[in-house]
């Protein structure tokens, strides 16, 4: 059916005024006409050219094709403006589509936005149609992911556009039927922010209505600046295709550009930009150049756990369908109350975006709004290069130049944040996805540094980039696996900061879990439960031995401090860009925190931490390293631990990833004396603190609990929080004393690392031929029972039903506490000669209740 033509709708929202309402105002666009003669006039309706100038203002960038630039006051991309603002205009015009289409073609339409400037335009006029799916194009290549299609885009700065939903029936608008029949009566629905030639918008319609004709399209911009000669196009364009096509536009009006413009405007940029003594850029005004190298170092910023739904795309690079947008409206206040609770009594506050990424902070944006009584104002960083000049008349008046930080397609290069330098903004919250929280963003002169140079607080809040699901042929049939949720952090679960680890756990601390250890011990022997069901009482120290734990912690802090920066820097080096770590709870969390603070303290770099469960014979957590793969990229997830024993674990992991693509089974320890893993801080046998102790220096967090009745198939296994503990927790005393000594360490561990890294670290498993005769020679015929080194032993005298301890003869301070524990239990600690560990416990073997002892007295519960 041949349609209408280009029939231009404006609405007129609370932000329209007279002219005689701005005549006092210095117009954004005057310092662009006086010196160009660049021109807007309105439509001709009253007031047009008040609103218009309201709507607009004018800037010049360096661009071959088009010298001016229409800076939007509404769009949030180059202009600070409320949330409200920049959202309720693309809802009210999703909201004006809907009455012109109807409600039951309004229920069939699918959006799609433009990148990079329209991708939070459109999906604000999908909100506002309803139940209209939406898909933006991107200008980031996904692997994995099949392009539906693509197109170029003449006039921008950055010109291929990539459509890549996950969803391949999307665009064809069957949403509920199996295999790709294109609905030929679903409407099209094309957002940009700007509809001037419209040969853009005309193109993606022409090379998609070969692939999914349909009969009905509707264009949507915030302004219709065609020129007279390109209004016709659309009625001939209609007819050529034989669909109707409608226009739907905030306001209209032209531009009027005299003869030879480009080259004026090209040569005025030149010229202001080689002014003596204009302001540099990373100044934040006028003429860019050169970026200050960051002499003042790495500078902190806060990071903010938003608690992103799971399963909640980023944006609409893949799609974003009501399914979706029903989970993230309710999300969005709880996650707005995290970043007013960062935010602290800030009054004047941006949010700032990301390039495509537009929409996630726009509606964090808007939910924080109705959270506070602070001003918010919201914008994003661009690709685009604009000239800037500080005067009231000119629409750019300052601008932040940084290095891309999202490992582009298309390769290094610089970005830009404008109107944010010099607006006076007391705090920043920077949103961007997962994928561009790279070195580059925390570098020295990367935006995060920019930013802190012009406020006086910067927020960092990461969404998780969205990674699609493998392509299926009926994508429309695909069963999408349960949500699962986000994860637990303190200070509601565990005593660690929220920032430095989040637990893929469940919270079973309403749930007795605990039996005394002799019990533990039979049922586990006799194969009738496993150790992973039930939890020890937890051991409460004497005040003799917090004062052995004080003491062994600064003794060996120093010792503990270099092998964390050693593992780490050899981590840094072999898993870059920017590694994920990932910590097996529970012995390897207060490691993976110091390895965070060390990448932090040494580079200023805020690593992604999350602590999972492990369990000997049932294998890794498959539902926690589901969500990893949601959020992260498998490749970069490093596993970390505590120590290595006989290397039980290294093996039990090896064996459970070997069912998951992508992931990575080495495992970075602080200590492996065993030679089991290849990635290490050192392979000496010595006491780590926090071995010394169960909860109280692990955030307080029980071992992980694996029980059918309690962790369900698509459960995470769980753990308990043991606040009631809090007056003995040395969790922040353990990792801040070790923290403390990274300064000194630092010449050190840069060469170890030089050396580890052109070394052979093949493991030897050294540790597990020695286990495998020590359970010989002492009878024991079961490896499970013997336990190398300080920290498994520590570990059998905390928690188990220990027979005795071998020690390294001669041994020192390292073993002071076992000794204090041994005596504590009245077990036996022997001392032999060639053993490769500093020390070994054995567990009582074949026990029971009526079991007796080494010193043949009966070991029953007291």
């Amino acid at each position: 059916m041949s349609g209408t033509s280009g029939r231009s709708t404006r609405t007129d929202g609370p932000s329209a005024r007279t002219e005689k309402e701005t005549a006092n105002v210095v117009w954004s666009g005057s310092w662009v006409t006086e010196r160009l003669g660049v021109e807007l006039v309105g439509d001709g309706t009253p007031g047009g050219d008040g609103e218009l100038r309201e709507l607009l203002g004018l800037a010049l960038r360096r661009n071959p094709k088009r010298a001016h630039l229409l800076v939007s006051n509404v769009l949030g991309k180059h202009v600070p403006q409320k949330p409200s603002v920049v959202y309720g205009t693309g809802f009210e015009l999703g909201r004006r589509v809907h009455a012109l289409l109807g409600d039951a073609a309004a229920r069939r339409a699918v959006v799609l936005g433009y990148a990079e400037t329209a991708t939070g335009l459109g999906h604000a006029v999908a909100d506002g149609l309803g139940v209209a799916p939406y898909l933006h194009s991107t200008r980031r290549p996904v692997e994995g992911v099949a392009r539906a299609g693509g197109f170029e885009e003449s006039h921008s700065h950055a010109t291929s556009h990539l459509l890549l939903p996950e969803d391949p029936d999307l665009l064809a608008g069957d949403r509920g039927q199996a295999g790709a029949r294109v609905d030929t009566d679903a409407p099209l629905v094309l957002v940009d922010d700007e509809f001037s030639t419209g040969n853009t918008v005309l193109n993606t319609i022409r090379a998609l209505h070969e692939r999914y004709p349909r009969s009905r399209y509707v264009i949507v911009a915030l302004m219709d600046m065609r020129s007279p000669a390109d209004r016709g196009r659309l009625t001939e364009f209609a007819a050529e295709i034989g669909a109707r096509v409608d226009l739907v536009a905030r306001g209209s009006g032209t531009v009027t550009l005299p003869e030879g413009v480009l080259e004026k405007g090209q040569a005025l940029v030149t010229a202001h930009e080689s002014q003596p003594g204009a302001p540099t850029a990373h100044e934040a005004a006028g003429a860019p150049g050169p970026r200050a190298h960051g002499a003042a170092g790495p500078r902190p910023c806060t990071r903010v756990d938003l608690r992103w739904p799971a399963g909640v795309p980023d944006g609409g690079r893949h799609g974003f369908t009501p399914a979706h947008r029903a989970v993230l409206e309710p999300a969005l206040p709880a996650m707005a109350a995290r970043i007013a609770e960062a935010l602290g009594d800030a009054r004047r506050v941006l949010i700032l975006g990301f390039e495509e990424l537009m929409y996630a902070p726009l509606r964090l944006g808007t939910a924080l709004e109705e959270r506070t009584d602070a001003e918010v104002r919201y914008s994003t960083t661009t690709r685009s290069p604009v000239l800037a000049v500080d005067d009231p008349g000119y629409a750019i008046r300052t601008r932040l130049v940084f290095p891309a930080h999202d490992d582009p397609a298309d390769g290094p290069g610089d970005r830009y944040a404008y109107n944010v330098a010099g607006a006076g903004f007391d705090a920043v919250v920077l949103a961007v996805d997962s994928a561009a929280d790279t070195p580059e963003l925390h570098a020295p002169d990367g935006l995060l540094a920019q930013l802190a140079a012009h406020t006086g607080h910067v927020l960092l809040a990461v969404v998780p980039s969205y990674v699609p699901s493998r392509p299926h042929p009926h994508a429309s049939e695909r069963q999408e696996p349960p949500m699962l949720p986000e994860p637990l952090r303190g200070p509601a679960f565990s005593s660690y900061a929220p920032d430095e680890v989040g637990w893929l756990l469940q919270d079973l601390s309403g749930t007795e879990l605990e039996a005394p250890t002799e019990e533990r011990e039979e049922a586990i022997q006799s194969g009738g439960a496993h150790y992973a069901e039930s939890l020890p009482v937890e051991y409460q120290p004497s005040a003799q031995y917090q004062e052995l734990f004080k003491a062994a912690l600064e003794l060996s802090a120093a010792r503990v401090a270099r092998a964390v920066g050693t593992v780490t820097e050899t981590v840094l080096a072999e898993r870059a860009p920017r590694p994920v770590l990932v910590s097996l709870a529970r012995a390897g969390t207060p490691v993976g925190v110091l390895m965070r603070r060390w990448a932090r303290h040494r580079h200023g770099i805020d690593l992604p931490h999350y602590a999972v469960s492990i369990v000997r014979g049932r294998g890794i957590d498959a539902n926690a390293l589901r969500w990893l793969a949601a959020h992260h990229d498998p490749a970069d997830v490093v596993f970390v631990d505590g120590w290595t024993g006989k290397g039980a674990i290294t093996r039990e992991l090896s064996a459970a990833l070997a069912e998951f693509d992508g992931f990575n089974p080495e495992i970075a320890v602080l200590a492996d004396p065993g030679g089991c893993v290849r990635t290490y801080g050192t392979r000496e046998d010595f006491l780590i603190p926090s071995a010394c102790l169960n909860s109280t220096v692990s955030g307080l967090i029980s071992r992980t609990v694996l029980r059918s009745d309690l962790v369900g198939p698509e459960d995470f296994h769980g753990a308990k929080f043991y606040r009631e503990l809090a007056d003995t927790d040395v969790s922040g005393h353990f990792l801040d004393t070790v923290a403390a000594h990274f300064g000194e360490v630092v010449d050190a561990v840069d060469a170890e690392v030089k050396e580890l890294l052109a070394a052979d670290r093949a493991p030897t498993w050294e540790g597990w031929a020695a286990v495998e005769r020590i359970s010989e020679e002492y009878g024991i015929h079961d490896v499970n029972l013997v336990k190398p080194g300080v920290g498994e032993t520590t570990r059998v005298l905390l928690r188990r039903v220990p027979w005795k301890i071998l020690a390294q003869r001669g041994a020192g301070a390292d073993l002071e506490h076992i000794r204090l524990l041994a005596e504590q239990r009245g077990v036996p600690v022997e001392e032999v000669d060639g053993l490769p560990y500093t020390c070994v416990g054995l567990i009582h073997p074949k026990y029971t209740r009526g079991a007796t002892g080494a010193d043949g007295k009966a070991v029953e519960s007291k």
